[in-house]
């Protein structure tokens, strides 16, 4: 809560602003642009002459507490007493704009005015950010109000200094976020940006009770405190607001009020001289004496004439002439008759502080309801406000009058209304014995006494102009017992030198203390050491007197405790401890007491034993390896308190820090020993020797140089092939001080300066074989060793050599013909040749049961076919073929049966081509080429018949062969359409097959194309399909329409099967003509039949209505048409599975190989198309024989037809 802003006077007789917080420092005043306004219209005021002007005013000015909302203006008021202009502008807010839950009561006093000129208004003082003054009386836009607090902050009543709270809770249970809330003093005073040691607001909330409470916490109130506050929730669009008072009640004290002072101008030559000064009894200070008789002023200036009023202004000192027209104005007007009120209240009425005053109003009417109110707010029966009635007389007590009584005082009787103002005055606290001098030494106790005039007065201790700090942790305790106060200091330190002083509201009492310093006497003084590195380090020392705190300084530095230095004090014993000492804790330490000029000092030496440390180097057995070459320098750290020498030694040679390729250097916190370029002399034992005064020590350390190793010895090339070769090599002389790691190989073509790497990763042996050569070409490999440090040179090339091999065994030797002396064989080439090529070929036989091979070419063939001859009749034989190139003879390829040399009758057998099997379809006019294979030996004799009767050669030209029977025509007509028989003879034997070819045209258009019916926009067409289907089916119609004032054609419908149909939305009032094209697998027909007559639209016609049809449901479950067929295949041409289904909706078709789901296999593809289910295997082998399966599922079942597949292997007869 704030605090009230004052004026006080320094002892310099400065003025101070004394500011609210903690801290009680003097804050810079602001300086603030305030308009003042002429009065609003509810309360009119008459001038002479002109109207008032705005008025800008810059003066400095406090924030200050403003109650009930906002501080307005009243330019009517007239000061009575002290404090008349503060408190009259507070109770006229408080009649005018109340709080929003108190609404205002109506003054009728408010138009009696003269016509004497008011003076212009006082400034407008505001605190925050608040309603503009003529903004005061507007309505304040509030949400609605809701029921959201559960528990409301009640009024109360306190002691000026108390402790009070205020508790408002919310429930949460419907929330989803904590709800907003606002404290508020008056009307627009936000107390949030207020708070501090007087105010403070807390928030909890209790999880269980799911309840927000919001505490607002007044401590130490003051007497303008008092006032109406308001609490405001809103969640957003939920609000609410409550209202309470607060009674902040003062001690018993009493003022005589001297109405001239009140008016009085402060002429010290300030900012604010002019205005009206209440410093004086707002501080309250003792007033001024005046040795002139009391007069009651007002009863004078009364009954004189205006003309006389400055006189007497003047006579009895009175300055502010314009405030005091401006209340005589008010307090002479004349007075109405009243109907309710026989006698009013007085203007003004004057009370001391805890003394009683009776408000007395005679009524005209004793029935009439009697009010009384206190600032606008009705005041009840109380102890302290009694209402006493004595026949027409009404009299309000008011017994203890406090500070917060000094208000406006108003009495409702009836519709009429009578107000006065009451000014409490509060004596001033004289010293009646002041504050004596002190003088004493340090560590003693200081008590300053004084008294007072009054019990339990308020006063305040300063020291040097400024207030003594009395907290709980402070140096100062202040007591007071009766009329006597006093200020002790228990541990008196030097710092309290000063002037103290002792503030009372009727005067300052001062006093000078002198505190000194005690002689200062050294019982021990600090002694030189010398400790060891990592040694706890104590120091101690004595002086007198005790209890003098003092400083450490080291080589200057203050010395702060941490983890490490403690720092204690023992009454006269004075110790710095340090826990491990350091080199950085060397130095001059001194001791200097707190106020003193003597100090103590003391010399610390730090001494450390020398020290190698070459655990920190992470070498293993302290081994250094350096590459040969390269420039080698190992730093060793050392320690030691003073620098030790360092000396490097390998063997008995000692290293200097001159020297040119190898020396040894030596720094404070580190040794190191440098080669510049490392050779294989430099590898040995390394000594280093350490020496200061605190000891000696040694290490020692290994340099190791290594090297690349030397090239491997020439590859021996021993065995070559197509594309490869075998190679191996001895490995090199010196491996480099580092294992042989492994080797790398390259090759490159002898004409080639470019090696090509063969091996990426390190080949562990001594033997390769490099491979992907190019056959011919002759070839070079060396060989690199590989060790830690890196690779070797190459060895020497090996011999040049040619990758050369020998072409793979012939393919497909079978048995080509057989006779009583001769075999006939023959073959394919081999798969592979290689780059020597292919001379010939060399073919043997051998009787069956001997392994005497004999070559029957003595030349080698270059054809793949031979017949052998001279064989015996027959004899059993064995038959093998090799390939020759220059590298040698393939591997033979040898007849896996035995061949009986006698010649062999072999059954005729049709071969008829996969599309040959179901009937061959060609258009007029395209070329008809069928090749027909068969076997059979001997030759077979071949016959065709068509339908019966013999192929007329001039028509079909019929070309046969011995393993083959051809059939060609140039240009097919729908005559040489029929069923072909063929006939194959083989002596005894025979073998027939049947060809179905079908030669199609285009179909005739259809016939009597006629109109059934016309209605509204519809025509109903029927006709029947054509005469010629041109040897195929008919798959279609299309309809096509005309208008006959155009007679452009558009087609209809497409594709369509039926033979009637309803042509729809057609254009009222035009005539229509149709035609249609009748459609096979050919195409659609060339000509069209049009109806003869034409389909008017009539405008106006019948309504058709359509009859209603039930649909068909069409859903069925999968049911195959036609099942899978067991089939034979032949391993390497492709076989394909074939079944037909049908369901609605289209169901899913999975297919399975032994019961397993066949799914992303490249050798199978699978089709699907208008049922038809194709699985297409390509080259099949023996593996892929098996039960297959076609499954279809849909969402009213399934279905599974299951088919076997054997794949056989072609022999080789």
């Amino acid at each position: 809560m704030p605090e009230p802003t004052k004026k006080d006077e320094t002892p310099n007789g400065e003025k101070e602003s004394v500011a609210p917080d903690s801290s009680e420092a003097p804050m810079p005043t602001p300086e603030i642009s305030l308009e003042v306004s002429p009065p609003p219209p509810e309360q009119p005021v008459e001038t002479e002459g002109k109207d008032p002007q705005p008025i800008e005013v810059i003066k400095p000015v406090q924030p200050e507490p403003v109650e009930n909302g906002s501080k307005e203006p009243e330019p009517e008021a007239v000061v009575v007493g002290a404090k008349e202009q503060v408190e009259s502008v507070n109770s006229e807010v408080k009649e005018e704009a109340p709080s929003p839950c108190s609404p205002p009561l109506p003054d009728k006093d408010d138009d009696a005015t003269t016509n004497t000129p008011s003076p212009p208004p006082p400034p407008v003082w505001s605190l925050g950010e608040g309603q503009a003054p003529e903004d005061l009386d507007k309505p304040v836009d509030t949400p609605p109000l809701s029921s959201l607090l559960i528990e409301r902050p009640q009024g109360g009543s306190i002691t000026v200094g108390g402790d009070i709270s205020f508790v408002a809770k919310v429930e949460a249970q419907d929330l989803l976020r904590k709800p907003t809330i606002k404290w508020f003093k008056g009307k627009w005073m936000d107390l949030a940006s207020k708070t501090g040691k007087h105010l403070q607001l807390k928030e909890t909330f209790d999880r269980r009770t799911k309840i927000h409470t919001f505490e607002m916490h007044i401590i130490k109130a003051k007497d303008n405190y008092a006032g109406n506050y308001r609490c405001e929730v809103t969640y957003k669009d939920k609000f609410d607001s409550c209202s309470f008072d607060l009674e902040v009640k003062e001690l018993e004290q009493s003022q005589s009020v001297d109405i001239r002072s009140a008016f009085k101008r402060s002429s010290e030559g300030h900012e604010d001289a002019g205005d009206l000064d209440f410093s004086g009894l707002l501080k309250h200070r003792e007033p001024k004496q005046d040795e002139t008789p009391e007069v009651d002023v007002w009863e004078i200036l009364k009954s004189a004439r205006p003309d006389q009023y400055e006189k007497i202004a003047f006579e009895y000192g009175i300055t502010d002439l314009r405030g005091l027209l401006k209340r005589l104005k008010k307090t002479k007007k004349e007075e109405k008759k009243s109907e309710a009120f026989a006698k009013k209240l007085d203007p003004a009425y004057q009370a001391d502080k805890g003394g009683k005053i009776r408000l007395v109003v005679d009524l005209a009417d004793p029935t009439v309801e009697l009010k009384w109110y206190k600032n606008g707010q009705e005041i009840r029966p109380t102890p302290k406000f009694i209402f006493e009635q004595k026949g027409t007389q009404r009299i309000l007590v008011i017994n203890n009058c406090g500070l917060n009584d000094d208000a406006a005082y108003s009495v409702a009787a009836g519709e009429e209304k009578c107000t006065t103002e009451l000014f409490v005055k509060e004596l001033p606290v004289k010293i009646t014995k002041g504050i004596e001098a002190v003088k004493t030494t340090v560590n003693e106790r200081i008590e300053l006494e004084c008294e007072v005039s009054e019990e339990g007065a308020q006063v305040k201790w300063c020291k040097n102009g400024v207030e003594v700090p009395t907290g709980p942790r402070s140096r100062y305790r202040v007591k007071s017992d009766g009329l006597k106060h006093w200020l002790i200091i228990d541990d008196a330190s030097k710092e309290d030198t000063g002037t103290f002083s002792l503030m009372a509201s009727g005067g300052t009492s001062e006093a000078k203390v002198q505190v000194e310093l005690k002689p200062l006497k050294i019982i021990q003084d600090l002694q030189d050491m010398t400790v060891l590195l990592g040694q706890p380090l104590k120091m101690h020392c004595e002086i007198f007197p005790g209890n003098v705190p003092g400083r450490w300084y080291r080589n200057g530095q203050l010395i702060q405790s941490n983890d490490r230095i403690n720092i204690l004090q023992r009454a006269k014993n004075h110790r710095l401890e340090i826990v491990n000492s350091t080199l950085h804790d060397a130095g001059d330490y001194t001791f200097v007491p707190e106020g003193y000029s003597q100090s103590l000092c003391a010399k610390i030496h730090i001494v450390d034993p020398p020290r190698v440390h070459l655990e920190s180097l992470n070498f293993p057995d302290n081994t250094v390896t350096i590459v040969a070459g390269n420039k080698l320098r190992v730093e060793i750290p050392i320690s030691g308190e003073p620098a030790p020498r360092v000396v490097w030694m390998k063997g008995e040679r000692v290293i200097l820090d001159s020297g040119h390729r190898v020396r040894a250097e030596t720094f404070p916190d580190h040794t190191s020993l440098t080669i510049d370029i490392a050779e294989k002399e430099d590898t040995g034992n390394y000594k280093i020797v350490l020496q200061n005064e605190a000891g000696e020590a040694g290490a020692s350390v290994k340099v190791k140089v290594v090297d690349i190793p030397d090239p491997p010895e020439v590859p021996l090339v021993t065995e070559v092939g197509g594309d490869w070769c075998s190679m191996t090599w001895e490995p090199p002389i010196y491996d480099g001080g580092s294992p042989i790691l492994g080797y790398f190989i390259e090759r490159k073509k002898k004409q080639s300066s470019r090696w090509m790497r063969l091996n990426f990763d390190l080949n562990k042996e001594t033997t390769f074989e490099p491979k992907k050569m190019i056959e011919g070409v002759p070839y070079e490999v060396r060989v690199f060793a590989v060790n830690a440090i890196g690779v070797s040179k190459p060895s020497e090339p090996s011999k040049a050599f040619v990758p050369l091999a020998v072409t793979s065994e012939p393919t497909m030797l079978v048995v080509d013909d057989v006779t009583d002396t001769t075999v006939t064989m023959k073959w394919r080439p081999p798969d592979t040749i290689g780059a020597a090529g292919l001379d010939g070929y060399l073919v043997e036989y051998c009787i069956e049961g001997t392994d005497d091979w004999r070559v029957t070419n003595k030349e080698l063939t270059e054809k793949t076919k031979y017949t052998i001859t001279g064989l015996p009749p027959e004899a059993k034989i064995l038959v093998r073929v090799r390939a020759i190139n220059a590298a040698g003879a393939s591997t033979p390829r040898t007849l896996q049966h035995s061949i009986l040399v006698k010649e062999v009758i072999e059954p005729p057998k049709i071969r008829i081509p996969r599309h040959l099997k179901q009937t061959y379809t060609r258009k007029v006019g395209e070329a008809v080429n069928l090749v027909i294979p068969f076997m059979g030996k001997p030759r077979p004799k071949v016959s065709w018949l068509k339908e019966g009767q013999t192929v007329d050669p001039t028509q079909v030209t019929i070309r046969n062969t011995d393993c083959d029977s051809i059939i060609f025509i140039r240009k097919a007509e729908r005559k040489h359409s029929g069923m072909y028989d063929m006939k194959v003879e083989v002596e005894n034997h025979v073998d027939t097959a049947i060809v179905d070819i079908q030669i199609v045209d285009l179909p005739g258009p259809p016939q009597c194309v006629k109109i059934d019916e016309v209605w509204g926009g519809n025509v109903a067409l029927d006709w029947t399909p054509p005469k010629d289907n041109g040897n195929a089916a008919i798959t279609g119609y299309t309809i096509q329409k005309a208008d006959k004032k155009t007679m452009e054609w558009y087609t209809c419908i497409e594709h369509y099967h039926r033979t009637c149909i309803t042509i729809t939305e057609l254009v009222v009032g035009n005539e229509y003509y149709f035609r249609i094209y009748s459609e096979n697998m050919v195409g659609l027909s060339e000509g069209a039949t049009q109806t003869k007559d034409s389909a008017l639209i009539v405008k106006e016609g019948m309504q058709l209505k359509n009859p209603e049809y039930i649909d068909h449901d069409f859903k069925e479950p999968p049911k195959f048409t036609q099942p899978l067929i067991n089939t034979f295949a032949i391993a390497g041409y492709n076989a394909t599975l074939n079944c037909s289904v049908r369901a609605n909706p289209r169901p899913k078709v999975i297919w399975m190989k032994n019961k397993i789901a066949i799914i992303d296999d490249p050798r199978y593809r699978m089709f699907s198309n208008q049922g038809v289910c194709t699985l297409e295997i390509r080259k099949p082998s023996p593996y892929d024989g098996g039960m297959y399966s076609c499954k279809a599922i849909n969402d009213l079942g399934d279905a599974l037809v299951e088919c076997k597949l054997e794949v056989k292997v072609p022999t080789q007869d």
